[in-house]
């Protein structure tokens, strides 16, 4: 395991001081899981934003389907008609 010296400001050290109290937790161990939660928010972000330039890509290249096609599909939904996805 690694050790990195950081400086917590005022403002947030009192209020981690009071919560690792509460939970019956270490300063430590609160950080460390704030660091995974941040680290694994930031993964999901940097997915998210490759799969939007995916499709911003597949855009350009003409891969899409026409408004009405998929208003047509969505309003099967639940009749006695449904009808099949619309491909592109």
């Amino acid at each position: 395991m690694g050790i990195t010296s950081i400086r917590i400001a005022d403002e947030v050290e009192k209020p981690l001081e009071a919560l690792s109290k509460r939970l019956d937790r270490s300063k430590n161990y609160l950080i460390n899981q704030a660091i995974k939660e941040f680290l694994a928010r930031q993964s999901l972000e940097d997915s998210r934003w490759q799969e939007t330039l995916e499709a911003l890509e597949s855009i350009k290249a003409g891969h899409s389907i026409a408004e009405e096609d998929v208003n047509a599909w969505l309003n099967s939904w639940g009749t006695n008609q449904g009808k099949s996805p619309p491909e592109s």
